[in-house]
């Protein structure tokens, strides 16, 4: 289990999006190996700590990871591959920052940092250092979550990549 929910600053940011009643129902949808609310809650909170020590707005992190997942469950309605293809990887993040203005008031980089997060699967490139930061932890938190999903032992390649990373940010 990771920390954020020990950690006081970090659940004082995002206390108002966990009390939105739409935004809970993620809580419920299967994402790779995991459900998407914790999927959504590690990539926010491992990219609010990359970003505190490098010194970006590590607030507009945790808050942009937590909703870069807030989409619903369509892609299982689909029944050919090309279409599960494409809602997965260029439509969700539009359905995502649709949700999220719906219920929250964002800002330009927080929207940035939801709608860029499958780059550079999709089209559209992160514009800021936080919007890259999000990103790369999705990346490296799915692959390990779908290494689980399909039992392939990628959890020691996993944990190097994440010792590279940190090194190279220190």
């Amino acid at each position: 289990m990771t920390k954020y929910n020990k950690d006081e600053e970090y659940l004082f940011i995002i206390d108002n999006i966990m009390e939105n009643e739409e935004f809970k129902k993620i809580e419920n949808i299967k994402h790779h190996n995991t459900t998407r609310l914790d999927h959504s809650m590690k990539v926010s909170y491992y990219s609010y700590k990359i970003a505190k020590i490098l010194k970006l707005d590590y607030k507009e992190v945790a808050r942009g990871g937590l909703l870069h997942d807030f989409y619903t469950d369509e892609i299982s309605e689909c029944s050919k591959i090309k279409d599960k293809i494409k809602l997965f990887s260029t439509q969700h993040p539009k359905d995502a920052v649709n949700n999220a203005t719906t219920y929250f008031n964002l800002s330009e980089k927080e929207i940035n940092i939801i709608e860029s997060h499958m780059f550079p699967v999709d089209y559209r490139v992160p514009k800021y250092a936080e919007s890259w930061i999000v990103s790369l932890v999705d990346k490296v938190l799915s692959l390990g979550e779908f290494s689980k999903k399909f039992s392939y032992k990628l959890s020691y390649v996993f944990n190097l990549y994440l010792l590279f990373v940190l090194n190279i940010i220190k």
